[in-house]
């Protein structure tokens, strides 16, 4: 029994001391990423631009929005916010442009009425 007690305490530890390195690292890692033009965001929602950063005071500056500024604490930084890579598809030919096997061509003006007129009969 106190062999069962003394494995479940040891395992306790192992657990807590594997977290805190975790969350060491994610810190040290967030760290890595924040410089000046960095988009991020703090505890409390804020999100802007970092401007400056005083490692001797631990500030940052933040540009909240143009020429508006905001002066916080570097532990209030919750996340960085990567820039989102806007990829376009560019077909190299026309051949996107044209319908598809599968696919139907728009509908007349008349088979729109039709359509429409048919429609309209169900309700009634």
């Amino acid at each position: 029994m106190n062999l069962l007690l003394f494995a479940m305490f040891a395992l306790l530890i192992f657990m807590m001391v594997r977290k805190q390195k975790k969350t060491k690292a994610a810190a040290e890692e967030q760290r890595a990423k924040l410089a000046p033009g960095v988009e991020m965001m703090t505890n409390f929602g804020l999100f802007g631009k970092v401007i400056s950063i005083d490692e001797a005071e631990n500030k940052i500056v933040l540009e909240i929005s143009p020429g508006t500024t905001a002066t916080v604490h570097r532990q209030t930084v919750a996340k960085i916010i990567a820039p989102e890579e806007v990829t376009a598809v560019v077909p190299d030919d026309a051949s996107s442009l044209t319908l598809g096997k599968n696919e139907q061509a728009e509908e007349t003006p008349e088979e729109s009425i039709e359509r429409l007129n048919n429609e309209n009969n169900k309700d009634n």
